[in-house]
């Protein structure tokens, strides 16, 4: 589970943001009539899912963006060489593009609280550390900074936690995350921070290979069917088959971490789906089926995944090809789970409503004077009662967020005559 997550300095992001998914002690009617969307761990309230509001050009998906970015530079890290420039720039302005870019996660891993942090230019990384608490205190694994010297034993402090420290630390370059090699190494406390990132936290719908799709569909084949129909789809049965041709590589790009339908299913999956209307007709998945339906298969794919495996999912846009009742049925589908956790954007203020979302849950990213992006909640303002609404107020620009549009027949008849 995520706790808290700080990014400084990664593209629009000039001055440090934050996202707490720690809830806020709020005991209003509507907050507590939202039981539901709060994981209790270890004494601790943390929402469920967070979504974030703002402007065309805000932002938004920058911060999206900048923690697929980092969390992909974790399981990543390892495969780089002394060539490697990173793919990411820093915010362009007032110099910040000569300064370090910062990353802090903290979060809950098999009920233990860790706290990772790092920073790094486009051609290395700075320093690096990681704290955890195994009784409830702050113990230190490890602390990196790559300008305290010349050499490792100057550049690294360890606590006792990793077995041959400076075994690790002599195979790391300044190009390399210290906790990427670690794992690589097989040292455990590393290799349970990678497994964190690289399979609990989902950094996109299309997140698994040729095989996994093949697994998940079997295994939740039953509850991915009535997903579907719960959500207004007419399939009722799915087949899939490997074609038993040449496996292509499947990746993501680093900076996006985005892949197409076709990335994954083209040449490696053969998917057949059946109609209620006429269920001995196989219908070519890919080919026949609408934009929404393909995605909504693939949503729910890895929605029942995340949900029962108690993982994170990170959204761009929930609402792409998506009808608004679906995307409440996703949520839903989180707050009906035990520890999973969904952060997203949206431009749908449906959503804007204190009896579906708490205030510490609605997030707004706004463009700032000087180009950058700003980060807060509406838990930020004390003075806005549960009794208001939202969805009125965040129209009318009461939280900014929102784009300033001069549409009036005098502005928009220049468009065309000029």
């Amino acid at each position: 589970m995520v706790l808290e997550i700080r990014i400084a300095n990664l593209f629009s992001i000039k001055d440090e943001i934050t996202l707490d998914f720690r809830a806020a002690t709020i005991k209003s009617a509507n907050a507590k009539a939202l039981a539901d969307n709060i994981i209790t761990e270890n004494d601790t309230s943390i929402l469920k899912t967070i979504a974030i509001y703002g402007a065309n050009a805000s932002g938004k998906s920058n911060i999206i963006k900048a923690i697929r970015f980092c969390n992909a530079m974790v399981f990543e890290s390892h495969k780089h060489n002394e060539n490697t420039v990173y793919n990411f720039q820093p915010f362009k302005f007032d110099g910040y593009d000569k300064k370090p870019s910062n990353y802090f996660i903290r979060f809950i891993s098999a009920g233990i609280e860790y706290e990772y942090s790092f920073s790094f230019t486009r051609f290395k990384i700075l320093t690096e550390s990681l704290y955890y608490y195994p009784k409830g205190r702050i113990t230190k694994v490890f602390t990196r900074d790559e300008r305290r010297g010349k050499t490792k034993k100057e550049k690294y402090s360890f606590g006792s936690r990793i077995k041959r420290p400076m075994d690790v630390a002599e195979n790391t370059s300044e190009k390399t995350l210290y906790i990427s090699r670690a794992s690589q190494m097989d040292r455990e406390i590393a290799k349970e921070v990678f497994t964190y990132f690289h399979s609990r936290f989902i950094l996109q719908y299309v997140g698994f290979g040729v095989s996994a799709i093949e697994t998940l569909s079997n295994q939740n084949k039953q509850q991915l069917i009535e997903a579907l129909k719960i959500a207004d789809s007419d399939i009722v049965d799915v087949k899939i088959k490997v074609l038993k041709k040449p496996a292509k590589n499947i990746s993501a790009n680093l900076t996006s971490m985005t892949l197409t339908v076709e990335d994954v299913v083209q040449d490696h999956l053969q998917i057949k789906t059946y109609h209620k209307a006429s269920p001995d007709i196989a219908f070519d998945f890919i080919t026949e089926e609408s934009q929404g339906t393909i995605k909504l298969f693939f949503i729910m794919l890895t929605i029942l995944d995340v949900v029962k495996n108690n993982k994170v999912l990170l959204i761009d846009e929930i609402e792409d090809s998506l009808h608004p009742m679906i995307i409440e049925y996703i949520f839903n589908i989180f707050r009906s789970g035990k520890k999973a956790q969904l952060i997203c954007t949206t431009h749908n203020t449906k959503f804007l409503d204190l009896k579906k979302f708490r205030k510490d849950q609605i997030f707004f990213a706004n463009k700032k004077e000087d180009g950058s992006t700003d980060l807060y909640s509406l838990y930020d303002y004390s003075d806005f009662r549960d009794t208001m609404d939202v969805e009125k107020a965040y129209l009318q620009g009461r939280f900014d967020a929102v784009p300033l549009i001069n549409d009036s027949q005098v502005k928009l008849k220049t468009l065309f005559n000029g």
